[in-house]
């Protein structure tokens, strides 16, 4: 228990949404609250004027949408939040799925409007995976939008989560006015345009005082009272054990945009949302209080800074004190490595710290030793498990255009697919390299990004495959045999791992029933 003040100021969070829910204006307001910036920049249309703090390549700033995961700490109440934004776009899932091993919660952001979408749903299936905590914020209220109790139904309905209202809103679109704090028992009034303050709020102990006809007027104030009833008698106090358990989510409705019904969320946030928790190991539950340090790479970037060919390798520290300027051991490479210049982020900006505690993330500058799923610790081996790797939807062969540059393409495409940006297989027997992705976007990131950062440029064709799955089996025979008589569909992943790439689903059931002793898997957990 030697770093347990440390520990118990410490909230690790990912915000999540379907693209164009809000999540990133969310993620600004936060960082307003928390005064690590002073202006919020803004995404709209797919147009940024000014863009985002946290949407830091160049590729996003030209869409206006994430790619990728950013990592952001703030101050906020005397807690230390390390808050993680990650992409909403469906085709860079896999980071949103790996960046969600590293957390100890989740804001899930729902567009009243739209209510809930296919990428929200995938996104809620991987925290119930976890039973990760999870608190709603249905942003856009400002708009016309669903009815406030169909839109929680459908929550519930289709997220089978059940939902905890903390704040009520008085109408929505033009006509809203405002949100009911059901546990602070207050009364936030809304202006479009204008940034919600204190004056805005109102102590309402009891609803049917008249005060409230006043300043809603007395249609909204009736329609109030009959809400509030309703709710209270519905849901009664929230049980934060259920929260924890992943099986209630408490529920804030607000307008990220203009800073309306965050504040409420932040401030709730810090009183219920879990500390650093205990975490599975390939050998032994590691405890959080635990006095030596142990932590796992969950997410590399190359060239965050485009002016220095610089590589991030993001560290989540799961227990012990890591600091600056010590060994600790590497355990895939069972080497002992120190690291001089170890970051804590706000996006794009880096500062040197000195120390770190469990649920902090860490940026290690790196040159090419990590990969996900790397473990760090003072010496034990074992590796964090949960960390997935999922069965690509599109393949691609990476065609070299220029023969010059077959060096930089080669170690840019290493290096981009470290990062988890997409999946590289090797053709069994062969040299063909085989690019696996989620979605169309990573093809168009892989291309930019190779030409402007490794000056390498490629094109690629597509191929006939449909799935891709890794193979086990107990007795190695009959694996080699398998993947020689079926060359043109076998390949290696990165860690040499034998992968079989199926043409069709026909062609996938057949194999299976053919070949009962190897096993066919459609995700590969990086440590088993």
């Amino acid at each position: 228990m030697k770093y347990a003040k440390e520990i118990s100021r410490r909230r690790t969070f990912a915000i999540i949404s379907h693209p164009d829910a809000g999540k990133t204006t969310l993620t600004e307001k936060f960082l307003l609250f928390g005064g690590a910036i002073q202006t919020a920049g803004a995404v709209k249309s797919n147009k940024i004027k000014k863009h985002a703090t946290s949407d830091f390549m160049e590729i996003e700033r030209q869409r206006g949408i994430s790619v990728a995961t950013s990592v952001m700490t703030f101050e906020y109440k005397n807690f230390l939040i390390n808050l993680l934004d990650t992409p909403g776009h469906k085709d860079f899932a896999e980071d949103t799925y790996r960046t969600l091993t590293a957390v100890d919660s989740v804001v899930l952001v729902v567009d009243s409007v739209n209510g809930v979408e296919e990428q929200t749903r995938r996104l809620m299936e991987v925290c119930r995976m976890r039973n990760t905590p999870v608190i709603v914020f249905i942003n856009k209220m400002d708009r016309d939008g669903k009815n406030r109790f169909d839109l929680l139904e459908e929550i519930e309905k289709e997220l089978k989560i059940q939902l905890h209202p903390m704040t009520w809103p008085i109408n929505n679109g033009k006509d809203f006015k405002g949100v009911y704090n059901l546990d602070a028992k207050s009364l936030l009034l809304f202006t479009a345009n204008t940034k919600a303050t204190e004056e805005d709020s109102f102590i309402i102990e009891n609803l049917n005082e008249k005060i409230l006809d006043e300043k809603i007027g007395e249609k909204d104030a009736e329609t109030l009272r009959e809400d509030v009833e309703l709710i209270d008698g519905v849901y009664g106090k929230l049980k934060t054990e259920d929260y924890l358990a992943g099986k209630t989510a408490p529920v804030f409705f607000g307008s990220a945009i203009n800073n309306f019904g965050v504040k409420e969320l932040l401030d709730t946030f810090i009183k219920i949302a879990p500390e650093p928790q205990d975490r599975e190991t390939t050998k032994r539950v590691v405890d959080v209080d635990e006095d030596k340090l142990s932590g796992f790479v969950f997410k590399i970037h190359a060239n965050l800074d485009p002016r220095h060919r610089d590589r991030i390798a993001f560290i989540r520290i799961c227990s012990g004190r890591f600091e600056r300027n010590t060994y600790y051991h590497h355990v895939r490479l069972n080497k002992d490595f120190r690291f001089s210049n170890p970051y804590s982020f706000l996006a794009r900006s880096k500062d040197i710290i000195e120390d770190a505690y469990p649920g902090d993330v860490v940026g290690l500058f790196d040159t090419g030793n990590f990969k996900i799923g790397d473990t760090l610790t003072e010496g034990e081996d074992f590796y964090f498990t949960g960390i997935p790797s999922f069965s690509p939807e599109i393949f691609k062969e990476l065609v070299n255009k220029d023969p010059m540059k077959t060096k930089q393409l080669e170690k840019g495409i290493a290096q981009l697919t470290d990062e988890g940006v997409a999946q590289l297989f090797t053709q069994f027997g062969g040299n063909k390299k085989i690019i696996g992705c989620v979605g169309e976007l990573q093809f168009e990131v892989i291309q930019y990004r190779l030409l402007h950062e490794y000056g390498a440029a490629c094109e690629f064709r597509v191929l006939p495959f449909y799935k891709a799955c890794w193979l086990t089996s107990n007795d190695e025979k009959k694996l080699d045999d398998f993947l020689r008589f079926k060359q043109q569909n076998s390949a290696r992943d990165k860690d040499e791992h034998p992968v079989y790439l199926a043409q069709s689903e026909w062609f996938l059931n057949t194999e299976i029933t053919n070949n009962p002793d190897i096993q066919f898997q459609f995700t590969s957990e990086i440590h088993k």
